[in-house]
């Protein structure tokens, strides 16, 4: 507390900003005074759990057991992370700080997605390993502000740059004030950006950031989406993680790059070069879990409506649990063949996953996998959407869900009280969608049936 206290006074930090990210990886949190925070550091802050109760669109869920009218949406306790201590480099006298939620008792709130991720860095360790993690995010930016996309209902919005132009050297510098005030910023935040390029696509970019252990990771990556946010509005931006935009263009991936390493940090079990490919037995078993489980946690990965509609073939996302050596068809891309570089790429993830929730479940599968000693399907060596005796992914946000609540081995993996949170809130998910009226619909039927 008093070195958090002095790093503060020498930063001349006037405020503070504490948040946490929802069950859709949308940040919730506020301003507070010193006073509250160092108040709030010492014995927890109360923060009102509707958080837990409504969508990413603040409606409340008619579905929920965790809070709800039957408990009055009381607060539950948060506790600060002063391991998190960060200066906003945009608004330089304020620090933030992330919050976990916890029960009354001290434990873990079920339902939080960090402290799942958590629970899960914890099993690894307890096994001996020292799990490394890294994200990559495609995304596209357009020059609107939110109320222009209001306005304009979501359609006809003017991309930052036109045109299908993947690692153009040229786009990036004609828009270098935003592209290095995204670099600047976020590597001023501690998110430490290792690469920035565009992507095929009007207006579409991909950053990658340096990987790490399971848990910086992780924080690393749940913000990064609010940060680029924060950053292209103050350029009269907006960013979009959105699965899908356009059905004529390829979806926006958030690819997530996985090891396993000795408990000292020293070592990558994942490589053994007197084996195969390099490929260790540790990490061969870890594919497997992987794999094996793959469709039925599906709708963790994938926790969207529009997540599935990224799922087409040949459009550089997966269809089917497959596995390949630096194979882009598949959903597994095994990359590098040293202890340096030997790693997974988790390409079924997407950009508008949350970051928590996708590494805790896809890290549970390839533990799964290394304690039952699971062998992985041979790899695919051509295009694995033409590949034979693969399984398919859901189709449905829907399908996935049923998958979900009905997986034992999730609730084992993840804890029972999540699972049934979170399919809640994606049977309401799917419940609006059901009820929505789309365009498609409108301009398809309403002026011939």
């Amino acid at each position: 507390m008093e070195s958090t206290r002095r790093w503060m006074e020498e930063r001349n930090v006037r405020k503070v900003k504490v948040g946490a990210v929802d069950v859709d990886g949308v940040w919730r949190g506020k301003y507070i005074s010193l006073e509250k925070f160092f108040s709030a550091a010492k014995s927890n802050m109360g923060f009102c759990d509707v958080v837990f109760g409504w969508d990413l669109g603040d409606e409340l869920l008619d579905n929920t057991k965790v809070t709800g009218w039957h408990t009055g949406y009381p607060d539950t306790p948060a506790k600060v992370d002063l391991s998190t201590a960060r200066i906003i480099p945009w608004e330089p006298d304020t620090a933030a700080f992330l919050l976990d939620f916890v029960n009354p008792d001290g434990t873990p709130f079920e339902a939080s997605p960090r402290q799942l991720l958590q629970k899960m860095g914890q099993r690894a360790r307890k096994l001996g390993f020292l799990p490394k993690f890294g994200s990559e995010y495609e995304f596209f930016l357009f020059k609107e502000s939110p109320q222009s996309l209001h306005d304009k209902g979501f359609q006809g919005l003017t991309p930052l740059t036109p045109g299908m132009f993947g690692y153009s050297w040229l786009r990036t510098s004609m828009n270098a004030p935003l592209v290095h005030a995204i670099i600047d910023g976020c590597n001023a935040y501690g998110l430490n950006i290792e690469g920035f390029h565009t992507e095929t696509g009007p207006g579409v970019f991909e950053a990658a950031i340096r990987y790490d252990t399971l848990e910086l990771a992780a924080d690393r990556a749940a913000l990064f989406k609010t940060v680029v946010k924060e950053i292209c509005a103050r350029h009269g931006v907006s960013a979009c993680f959105m699965a899908k935009v356009d059905p004529k263009l390829p979806g926006c991936s958030g690819h997530v790059h996985q090891s396993l390493w000795n408990l000292k940090g020293e070592d990558n079990l994942f490589h053994d070069p007197s084996q195969k490919h390099g490929m260790s037995k540790l990490m061969r078993h870890y594919i497997g879990g992987q794999v094996a489980l793959m469709p039925e946690l599906t709708a963790l990965y994938w926790p969207t409506i529009n997540s599935y509609k990224r799922s087409v073939e040949n459009t550089w996302a997966p269809t089917t649990a497959t596995w390949g050596l630096e194979n882009r068809t598949c959903a597994i891309r095994v990359i590098g063949d040293s202890g340096k570089s030997m790693r997974i790429e988790y390409r079924q993830l997407g950009a508008d996953m949350n970051a928590y929730i996708g590494m805790a479940a896809s890290l549970a599968a390839g533990l799964w996998g290394i304690e039952n000693e699971i062998e992985p399907p041979a790899p695919v060596l051509s295009n694995a959407y033409e590949a034979k005796n693969t399984k398919p992914l859901p189709r449905t946000l829907k399908d996935a869900v049923a998958l979900l609540k009905n997986s034992e081995r999730a609730k084992e993996l993840l804890g029972e009280g999540f699972v049934d949170h979170f399919v809640r809130t994606r049977e309401w998910e799917v419940r609006q969608y059901e009820r929505a009226v789309t365009s498609w619909e409108l301009q398809r039927y309403l002026e011939l049936i």
